[in-house]
């Protein structure tokens, strides 16, 4: 899992910024939403164009330049209001009770990147530029390193780190991955699987989401059929389609005639479904698109309690997830933005009390991170 993430001179965040995930002295909530002494997942908070979703953005880099299809796309990450040429990425997780430390480097003025990889604070990788070692390899020394990719990509798709199981088992953590922007709708799946909501009914069927409804008192169903019957009509195709049927209606209704917010459930609860039996981490973006307040909070608090090596990090405008009986304090960060790019603020480095109430306490300027507009319209 996740341990802390750092980053420098990345896109919003000119200094030195760290992410840390490690469970703190806070008793509340340990049950659920932490796994060992690490916590499953954080929020991040803010003005619009704070920097919230850079924050998650970090994280995807790494999978993106790691596992994605193309090359590390570095000049994409660097601070556009920096005069400094150098962007830094520093990633800790923890496989296993096992430290795997990776950091990235790269200079923008010559496109030097400079990788390290450490297990338990022991060198794996070390490369500069063309030049490279590696101890996972049949090969140790290499001199013609691509100047456009990470030589990390490069050894793992080559050797798949045969005989070291503790960065096969980290790479698999990294592969369960899932990203997503929920106002956009569009997700990466990192083990390169269709997580659409037509595949994942093509090959699941319909039970695991119904009983998610019907858990939860949704008061609705799924159907994914050639046929759907309700009290007044029936609907035939020739294709399998999907509908929603209320029990208070009776009669099903076409997916692309639901609601925004029914889509986006129905969108992202396989992604959830994924993540939490399967491991990896789960990245949100805008997370408070199309969602009611509650059922943001009841997706939440479901991860929690149902997940166990699994990490959500999500960007989120709804206030009322700030609240002890949802998240600990040291899972919450708000972001705000100065002449010096992007700040975060940790709620636990405050140390509020279990029974005070963080969204006030937000909203009041105590963790930073709130618009300050002017009140009056002229």
């Amino acid at each position: 899992m996740l341990k802390r993430f750092e980053v420098r001179n990345f896109k919003s965040f000119k200094n030195n910024t760290i992410f840390d995930l490690e469970k703190t002295n806070y008793q509340m909530l340990s049950s659920t939403n932490a796994y060992g002494n690490l916590l499953k997942g954080a929020i991040f908070v803010g003005p619009n164009a704070s920097g919230k979703s850079n924050a998650i953005l970090a994280v995807r880099f790494l999978l993106d330049a790691l596992l994605g299809m193309q090359s590390a796309d570095f000049q994409s990450g660097l601070c556009l209001f920096s005069q400094n040429p150098t962007l830094k990425l520093r990633y800790v997780f923890e496989i296993d009770k096992v430290e795997i430390e990776y950091e990235i480097e790269y200079q923008r003025i010559d496109k030097l990147i400079k990788e390290k990889l450490l297990v338990d604070h022991s060198i794996i990788l070390s490369r500069e530029g063309s030049v490279a070692t590696v101890s996972v390899s049949e090969k140790t020394e290499y001199t013609d390193v691509p100047s456009d990719s990470l030589f990390l990509r490069d050894i793992y798709f080559n050797t798949r780190f045969r005989g070291n199981e503790i960065l096969q088992k980290w790479f698999d953590y990294l592969s369960k991955s899932i990203y997503c922007d929920l106002y956009t709708r569009t997700t990466i799946s990192y083990r390169n699987i269709d997580l659409s909501l037509f595949k994942y009914l093509e090959q699941n069927g319909v039970d695991e989401i119904n009983s998610f409804l019907n858990d939860y008192r949704f008061n609705q169903q799924v159907i994914y059929d050639n046929e759907a019957h309700g009290k007044t009509f029936k609907i035939l195709s020739k294709e399998k389609s999907i509908f929603l049927k209320r029990n208070s209606i009776g009669d099903p209704i076409p997916l692309s005639l639901e609601s925004l917010g029914n889509k986006i459930l129905l969108t992202i609860l396989p992604l959830f479904f994924e993540c939490i039996k399967n491991g990896g981490m789960l990245i949100l973006d805008e997370f408070s698109s199309g969602l009611h307040n509650e059922l943001e909070e009841l997706l939440i608090r479901y991860f929690m309690k149902k997940s166990t090596n699994s990490q959500i990090l999500f960007a989120s405008h709804s206030t009322n997830l700030l609240t002890n009986q949802l998240l600990r304090p040291d899972q919450i960060y708000s972001v705000d933005f100065d002449g010096e790019g992007s700040r975060i603020k940790r709620f636990s480095s405050e140390k509020p009390r279990e029974a005070q109430n963080l969204e006030k306490m937000y909203l009041s300027g105590v963790f930073n991170g709130v618009p300050n507009y002017a009140s009056d319209v002229e």
